[in-house]
């Protein structure tokens, strides 16, 4: 692999996630790492969970505060749809504040270049930016509104130097469409390979299944109070990590077999996972990549109404990597069931990304002089 200058201590690079979710910040950890090692500058924006997550990661991170969309999601999963068309005003705003932010920030922060993880604003045409998505091709199930918002899409992908997908470009993709789509942006795209903040490593057994609950609000609650009641029959250990790292309060369980964590460090949920049998958690891209890089065997519940975890709920169930449910139909004794019957399918992981963002910052370490 190319070495980027080393010795350019100054140069600084901003990485900005999306705060829908926290998928968007953890697959930011290992680009933090790999570009701190590199002897870069990292900044990191955001506020909310993913600052506190974040700061847990790295202490030392300088974490910029800037809002988020903060879209507010549907208790119906059905009208999930609906509710994101009708917000569209507001992230159209988001986007630009954001841009109008960045410009200041560059100025202020000394920033030399940009990464955006699917925030749509994050671009300055002064110094070289590039945007992470998986998702070239959003699937709503309407192929107008599939059109239309492509169409948004693609004009503020556009406006970045690069687009970067987390993902294979051949046969063994794990995003499916959503990573090919049958027609691409005009900003050169390059495909990755998968990001993962987790390192396999061997593990003793000490959980039966872990459960993985993350994504927005009202759904995440929704999912845990309906695993709690099941857990309440369970009769091996499990652990649940419940996702939100900015709250302290715990939940009171009768099951002495269940061991709870409000959230985990990437080191300390890295282990937790690898002493689990099985692991059951939402069908996130990012949540994906973990358990593809820890080959573990898992159950997919899809966020009601997230296409797009609906999706590739469907289609990696279909490719036998992993079994999928809805969450109206998720049943823990059936669920694991399935996990002892099925045979499973294991897919490779490559961190191709690193040679990418090394060259990358050596031409955008060029540019700036």
């Amino acid at each position: 692999m190319k070495k980027s200058n080393k010795g350019n201590k100054e140069f600084t690079v901003l990485i900005a996630p999306l705060d829908w979710g926290l998928g968007h910040a953890t697959r930011s950890i290992p680009l933090i790492s790999f570009l701190k090692n590199q002897q870069i500058r990292v900044l990191v924006c955001g506020n909310g969970a993913i600052k506190e997550l974040l700061q847990q990661e790295f202490p030392d991170l300088e974490i910029l505060t800037l809002r988020g969309y903060n879209i507010q999601y549907s208790q119906n999963g059905k009208s999930f749809l609906f509710n994101m068309l009708l917000q569209i005003p507001k992230i159209i705003f988001s986007v630009w504040y954001e841009n109008r932010w960045l410009k200041r920030a560059i100025k202020k922060y000394h920033i030399d270049a940009v990464i955006s993880d699917n925030r749509l604003g994050c671009f300055n045409k002064s110094i070289p930016s590039v945007f992470i998505t998986h998702q070239l091709n959003i699937k709503t199930g309407y192929s107008w509104v599939d059109k239309f918002i492509r169409r948004i899409n693609y004009f503020f992908i556009n406006q970045f130097e690069e687009c970067w997908v987390p993902d294979y470009s051949n046969e063994k993709c794990i995003a499916g469409e959503l990573s090919h789509p049958s027609q691409y942006p005009t900003t050169p795209v390059k495909y990755i390979g998968l990001m993962s903040r987790f390192t396999k490593s061997e593990n003793v057994s000490k959980f039966k299944v872990c459960f993985l609950l993350s994504g927005p609000e009202p759904q995440r609650t929704i999912l845990e109070n309906k695993i709690l009641q099941e857990l309440e029959l369970l009769n091996d250990s499990a652990v649940i990590i419940r996702g939100i790292p900015n709250k302290k309060t715990t939940l009171r369980l009768q099951n002495k077999n269940i061991t709870q964590y409000n959230h985990l460090n990437a080191n300390e949920l890295c282990t937790i996972i690898q002493e689990s049998e099985f692991v059951i958690a939402r069908s996130g891209y990012s949540t994906i990549m973990d358990l593809i890089s820890l080959e573990k065997i898992a159950v997919l519940i899809p966020t009601p109404g997230q296409t797009e975890q609906e999706y590739l709920g469907r289609y990696l169930n279909d490719k036998g990597l992993f079994y999928s449910v809805s969450q109206d139909k998720f049943n823990l004794h059936e669920s694991l069931q399935q996990l002892y019957n099925k045979p499973f399918e294991k897919s490779s992981f490559l961190e191709t990304y690193k040679e990418i963002v090394t060259d990358w910052i050596i031409r955008a370490q060029t540019a700036s002089k």
